[in-house]
């Protein structure tokens, strides 16, 4: 879902940037208001954690690859999309300036993927889910399977609207390697909090003091 340089036209790629640029000015100020000495340990475990699993890309075909995205484990963990964005910029800085995975003239378009929707869409998914059902673990794994399926969907959006490849090929190898990445994600992102909730439940700020 890492979208090299050379996929997106420069106007288009500007256009990502610019919008990219907004979220991560809010997420800039979620963090200023929100970031504590004793959270910063928990931002770096949860960036490290989210590197090490985009790092296992499964080949999509038309020149793309498909892995876990992680922005909705660290919305919920920390009780923020912004914190998606946060923490997602900096790992999709670290991975296309220093490893070239991902272009930087796209980045925009992949922080938009992968922390603005993969934030957004599995924070308020968990919570719209835990609402109805009570059920935090089955939320959160919902709430990351449509993160990770809704953001190779905008991706293969993109990718049609640069040209790159067609609109209805795209989605259905994005959306079909996605449906299934998106099940291993939801049980990684619900396995993840259940550890959390057990031994360190004050570190679940979305749900504080929460049993588990």
């Amino acid at each position: 879902m890492h979208i090299p340089d050379a996929f997106i036209p420069l106007p288009q790629a500007a256009v990502y940037w610019l919008i990219a640029l907004i979220f991560i000015a809010l997420a800039l100020k979620w963090a200023r208001n929100e970031l504590s000495e004793e959270k910063i340990p928990l931002i770096a475990v949860l960036a490290a954690g989210i590197f090490a699993i985009q790092a296992f890309n499964l080949p999509v075909g038309m020149g793309t690859s498909g892995h876990l995205v992680g922005g909705a484990l660290a919305a919920i963990v920390l009780g923020s999309p912004y914190a998606a964005v946060f923490i997602l910029t900096i790992v999709l800085i670290i991975q296309g300036v220093i490893f070239g995975d991902g272009g930087i003239t796209t980045m925009g378009a992949n922080i938009i993927n992968m922390g603005v929707i993969g934030g957004f869409v599995g924070f308020y998914s968990y919570k719209g889910l835990k609402s109805a059902t009570k059920n935090m673990y089955l939320s959160a794994a919902v709430g990351a399977w449509l993160a990770c399926f809704i953001s190779s969907i905008a991706c293969a959006v993109m990718m049609a609207i640069a040209g790159t490849f067609p609109l209805v090929p795209g989605i259905i190898a994005m959306g079909t390697y996605h449906a299934l990445i998106g099940i291993i994600e939801g049980i990684i992102t619900a396995g993840a909090i259940y550890l959390i909730v057990t031994s360190r439940s004050d570190l679940m700020e979305s749900e504080p003091g929460v049993p588990a």
